[in-house]
């Protein structure tokens, strides 16, 4: 005798909605901590102890002569708005090229108690890079493509 094909299904059925039962569970608890909310220093400062609970996205612009390296690994302090917040960054990579004094820099990760930020990412956009040329200061960058045919 053959086995009912109502039987079949219903381990098929019963093993599907475990499978997709797992996926989303995997979605909804991966999901809370790839978060990251963007604040200001000040916002952070203000956030109290809310901040030590979430990642956290913090920009400001390096200030000239706070960058301590070591390894891949750095330390600085970011400025806004007369505001400071000492940085300690441990990632996966080292800092970007354009990570100098007075670059604007984005710190990605969370908040410690003993008033550090602790990043694990970091990008940097040097301010001087792309600010506009000077009033009467010859154009600087590829000019091969304004050099005259011939």
């Amino acid at each position: 005798m053959s086995k009912p094909k109502s039987n079949s299904f219903a381990k098929f059925f019963i093993a599907g909605a475990i499978v997709v039962a797992t996926v989303v569970w995997l979605a909804i608890s991966a999901s809370g901590n790839a978060k990251s909310y963007y604040v200001t220093i000040n916002e952070l400062n203000a956030m109290g102890s809310k901040a030590y609970k979430v990642n956290l996205r913090v920009a400001g612009n390096v200030q000239p002569g706070s960058i301590t390296r070591f390894g891949p690994n750095a330390n600085f302090t970011l400025v806004e708005q007369g505001k400071t917040l000492r940085v300690v960054y441990e990632g996966a990579e080292p800092p970007p090229d354009t990570f100098k004094d007075e670059a604007q820099a984005l710190a990605i990760g969370t908040y410690g108690r003993d008033g550090t930020f602790h990043a694990t990412q970091l990008q940097a956009k040097c301010a001087s890079k792309y600010a506009p040329a000077k009033p009467g200061a010859a154009p600087t960058g590829n000019l091969a493509t304004l050099a005259p045919k011939s």
